[in-house]
């Protein structure tokens, strides 16, 4: 169930990428990841990373070694060290606020990766952490932040 409210089109610096086309209220879903593919590796680098899928750099991690990829527009959603959005549950992308028609959609990939993944990030962002990879390289700071904003394979895993 992704969200009629929400396109994919192209960003100035990140490829393609997430937009409200309408305003959005807070914990409303924007992509879902629930009935997607499940892929099941040892590490990333073990994923399909061959184009046009480019699973490992896609899919979200649900469970350790486990990952989904979505035909959604979940797929499309890029990373931010300052993000609007966040997970619930374990596949569920949501508003962490309200966001007004014509911002940029972004989560912080460590809300759900917990593996061998990295990411040089470009967010931009004042307080960007440059490298982006596993949940429990996430400050603790940044983690209460989030707080009911993480994947709940993450919160089970690190109680």
């Amino acid at each position: 169930m992704d969200n009629s409210k929400v396109i994919v089109k192209e960003t100035e610096n990140l490829g393609k990428g997430l937009f409200a086309i309408e305003d959005i209220k807070k914990d409303e879903i924007i992509a879902d990841w629930t009935n997607g593919i499940s892929y099941e590796a040892e590490s990333t680098n073990k994923l399909p990373n061959q184009l046009p899928k480019n699973i490992r750099d896609h899919a979200i991690q649900y469970e350790e070694h486990k990952w989904m990829d979505t035909e959604g527009i979940g797929r499309y959603s890029n990373h931010s060290c300052s993000p609007n959005c966040g997970f619930k549950g374990k596949f569920h992308l949501v508003a962490m606020r309200d966001i007004k028609k014509g911002e940029h959609l972004t989560w912080d990939y460590e809300m759900t990766e917990d593996s061998d993944w990295r990411l040089e990030c470009k967010c931009g962002n004042s307080n960007c952490r440059k490298i982006i990879g596993a949940y429990q390289n996430m400050p603790e700071i940044i983690r209460k932040k989030y707080k009911g904003y993480i994947s709940d394979w993450l919160i089970e895993k690190y109680k």
